[in-house]
């Protein structure tokens, strides 16, 4: 079972930065697939960006693309999120997730969750 923690969310003004990371353990990520949701207040969970860690092949969400970057650290065993030019509507939950399909952006192809980390984007 792979455990996840997020961390590296916040409140930052409009048009600011923000990497987030997943930090993994219990077990070796060799065939799984690691990804981003995030879900805003009263919205449901969304889709954002996922990583495939053997070939490191990524897939995004098409709201997202050119703004966030997914990518892993294999020494580190952490995934991270790098999202330039926040937007207020960029404010929500984030979640990492662990799971053997790609692209696999549904919730249900993935079976461990971290807890989450706030990003709050002032306008």
């Amino acid at each position: 079972q792979v455990q996840l923690v997020e961390s590296g969310g916040g409140l930052v003004q409009a048009g600011g930065s923000l990497r987030l990371s997943c930090a993994t353990s219990g077990r070796t990520l060799g065939s799984y697939v690691v990804a981003w949701f995030r879900q805003a207040p009263g919205k449901a969970r969304e889709f954002v960006a996922t990583i495939d860690w053997r070939y490191s092949r990524s897939y995004y969400v098409e709201s997202v693309k050119g703004r966030f970057t997914i990518s892993r650290d294999n020494a580190k065993n952490t995934v991270y999120l790098q999202i330039y030019s926040l937007k207020p509507e960029d404010t929500a939950v984030y979640y990492c997730a662990a799971g053997g399909r790609y692209p696999g952006i549904g919730s249900g192809d993935y079976d461990a969750w971290g807890q989450g980390t706030q990003v709050t984007v002032s306008s």
